[in-house]
């Protein structure tokens, strides 16, 4: 106590006061901007790969998400065609800027499914598993749709892989899985964006927007999100 009162100069009747502090010196003002160039590296570089992640299982469901664009629809063609699916389910809900639920045809699975079956998937192995909900979650709520969907049609879901738009990918994986359960395994399967380079995502303004809103709303799920009776 005696060393800090040694360390205060008052001045003008003790109404202003001198006090020792510590502060950064030169060498620490290095660490501290090299600490922060190093988490920008980190976050140019490390982010899309860690976002746009793609690890499919070996099973015969795919889920599209139907929101995707035409590029991702194509993609999903092709992973039909490639691989050994047997099914593809589509979910997603009301098309933004309806604002409430109308048909099952006016929402992005319905959509999505009537896009594929125009591509060429065979109509008989392509389903629609529609939500209804608008206001938040679209995704946790569109996985419980496809659950609730299963459950009432008597398809037993063991592992899936679901394809969506690239640094969307983890969260929706993510997601899957907290609506699914831990009885089913969840493959995702991450489509690029085509109207920016991944690479060098931070030169467009398309690429700013998604990977940082991404980054906020993997955040949310991660550690903020946790589902109700949904």
């Amino acid at each position: 106590m005696a060393s800090t009162s040694k360390s205060v100069t008052r001045r003008c009747l003790g109404l202003l006061s001198r006090r020792e502090r510590w502060g950064l010196s030169f060498r620490g003002w290095l660490v501290l901007i090299g600490m922060a160039m190093g988490g920008a590296a980190l976050v140019l570089f490390g982010a899309y790969p860690f976002l746009a992640v793609t690890d499919r299982l070996a099973t015969q469901v795919l889920v599209v998400e139907g929101w995707v664009d035409i590029h991702g629809l194509r993609a999903a063609v092709e992973e039909y065609r490639r691989g050994s699916y047997d099914r593809v389910f589509t979910t997603g809900g009301p098309v933004r800027g309806l604002g409430s639920y109308l048909t099952d045809q006016s929402t992005s699975a319905g959509i999505g499914a009537s896009r594929l079956k125009q591509a060429g998937l065979p109509p008989d192995k392509v389903q629609s598993t529609p939500a209804r909900e608008t206001a938040r979650d679209r995704t946790y709520v569109s996985a419980v749709a496809l659950r609730e969907w299963c459950a009432a049609n008597g398809v037993k879901l063991t592992r899936i892989n679901v394809l969506t738009q690239d640094v969307h990918a983890r969260r929706t994986r993510l997601l899957f899985q907290k609506a699914l359960g831990p009885g089913v395994e969840v493959g995702i399967i991450a489509v690029p964006h085509v109207d920016y380079d991944a690479s060098r995502w931070w030169r467009y303004s398309e690429g700013v927007r998604s990977v940082i809103g991404e980054i906020i709303a993997y955040g949310y799920a991660r550690f903020l999100f946790f589902p109700s009776g949904v």
